[in-house]
C-alpha cells in the first residue's frame, strides 16, 4: 500500500496563484491539494474543516494579520503546519514568522520546485527558510559560544524566542542598557553580527532547521 499523501491547504490572495498551486501539486505522488482561499478568514474555516498537514498563507494579507492567525489556529488545537510565503520577505519579517509558528519562509520569486521542496521538508517536521532571505546566514558562529556566562545564555535564549531588549529587561529584573552590553558581549564572542543571525544561529543548533538555496 502507498504511503498516504499530505494534504495542503493555500490560503492566498491572488486565484490565479492558487490555480498553479493546484496544478503544481496535481502530479505529486506524495502531496495533495485539498482546499483554498482567498481570504484569512475564511482560511480558517478551510483549515479547521479539513485540517490539512500543511497551509500555505500569503503574506499579503498582512505580517501581524498572520501572525495573529497563526497564533489562533494554535489556540484552537489545530495540527496544521504553516509555511508562510510573500513577494517581499525580510530576514527579520521571516524570523517573527518563525518564532510566530510557521515552519516554512520563503519568497514567491522561489522555482516551483523549491515550493515543493519546502512543502515535502515542512511535511516532514523540519523548519526551512530560503537561504537568499539571509543577507548573513552563512555566516558560522565562533565555537567560543560555549563561553558565553550564565545571564548572557539566558539574554541569548530570550533573544531567540522573539523578545525585544525591554522585554527582555523586564523578564530578568535589569536595564535596558544591561541588556545591550550583555549583548555586545554575546555578539563579540560568537562572531554574529546581530539579534536576527543569533535567532537564526540559535535554529540551526537546534537541529530543527535548514536554509535552502532558491
Amino acid at each position: 500500500m502507498e504511503p498516504a499523501k499530505k494534504t495542503v491547504a493555500v490560503c492566498e490572495s491572488q486565484p490565479v496563484t492558487v490555480e498553479g498551486i493546484r496544478k503544481l501539486l496535481q502530479d505529486c505522488a506524495d502531496l495533495e491539494m485539498t482546499g483554498s482561499a482567498t481570504a484569512l478568514g475564511a482560511g480558517m474555516d478551510v483549515v479547521c474543516s479539513q485540517t490539512p498537514s500543511i497551509v500555505l498563507v500569503d503574506k499579503a494579507f498582512g505580517a501581524q494579520a498572520v501572525l495573529d492567525w497563526m497564533a489562533s489556529l494554535r489556540l484552537l488545537g489545530v495540527p496544521t503546519l504553516p509555511v508562510v510565503w510573500g513577494i517581499t520577505l525580510g530576514e527579520a519579517e521571516a524570523l517573527r514568522m518563525i518564532q510566530g509558528g510557521a515552519l516554512g519562509v520563503l519568497l514567491k520569486t522561489v522555482a516551483p520546485a523549491c515550493l515543493l521542496e519546502c512543502l515535502r521538508s515542512v511535511a516532514s517536521g523540519r523548519t526551512w527558510m530560503e537561504q537568499s532571505i539571509f543577507q548573513e546566514s552563512e555566516r558560522p558562529a565562533r565555537s567560543g559560544g560555549s563561553k558565553l556566562t550564565a545571564r548572557e545564555k539566558e539574554v541569548a535564549d530570550l533573544v531567540r524566542q522573539g523578545l525585544r531588549n525591554r522585554d527582555i529587561a523586564g523578564r530578568l529584573g535589569i536595564q535596558t542598557g544591561t541588556v545591550k552590553i550583555h549583548l555586545k558581549h554575546i555578539f563579540e564572542k560568537t562572531g554574529l553580527r546581530g539579534r536576527y543571525s543569533l535567532a537564526l544561529n540559535g535554529l540551526k543548533e537546534r537541529g530543527a532547521f535548514s536554509l535552502a538555496h532558491a
